[in-house]
């Protein structure tokens, strides 16, 4: 069950998206539908400006900005959802849409990994294993006289 609409869109812990940034654009969708499809406005566009919102800390709006950069257009992320019959289904996929599109830009990095060097015994059973697979080969060979 979708979060209540008037409230904001909730993205992670702490991070809320005010109901007041959002804004949506609705037009007629293709798909199923039958005739309905030619009349109703069943297609959703979700706008969100994220360079101007209030909703992200400086280092989170950085970091989203950053990341989606490929998808951002003058900062704002549209998302168009027009899987459904209905536009109110339409409108809550838009909706989990952007959330789990910004949780997923605002997350931090993972941990840089650590360098880490093979033990003795894997150099030595890397450079055996190389040893038989040579020894293979050479059998394949015709033999020399």
């Amino acid at each position: 069950m979708p979060a209540p609409h008037r409230a904001g869109l909730r993205v992670a812990a702490g991070i809320t998206i005010p109901e007041s940034e959002l804004s949506w654009r609705f037009s007629r969708s293709s798909g199923p539908g039958g005739q309905g499809v030619n009349t109703a406005d069943s297609r959703v566009e979700l706008l969100w400006d994220a360079a101007a919102s209030t909703a992200l800390s400086p280092t989170q709006r950085e970091r989203l900005l950053e990341r989606l950069s490929s998808r951002l257009v003058d900062g704002v992320i549209t998302i168009a959802a027009s899987e459904h019959r209905a536009q109110l289904r339409n409108r809550d996929a838009a909706r989990a849409r952007l959330a789990a599109l910004v949780a997923d830009a605002v997350s931090p990095p993972s941990p840089a990994r650590r360098a880490t060097k093979p033990s003795r015994g894997a150099k030595e059973r890397r450079l055996k294993e190389k040893q038989r697979r040579t020894g293979i080969k050479q059998m394949r060979r015709p033999p020399t006289d």
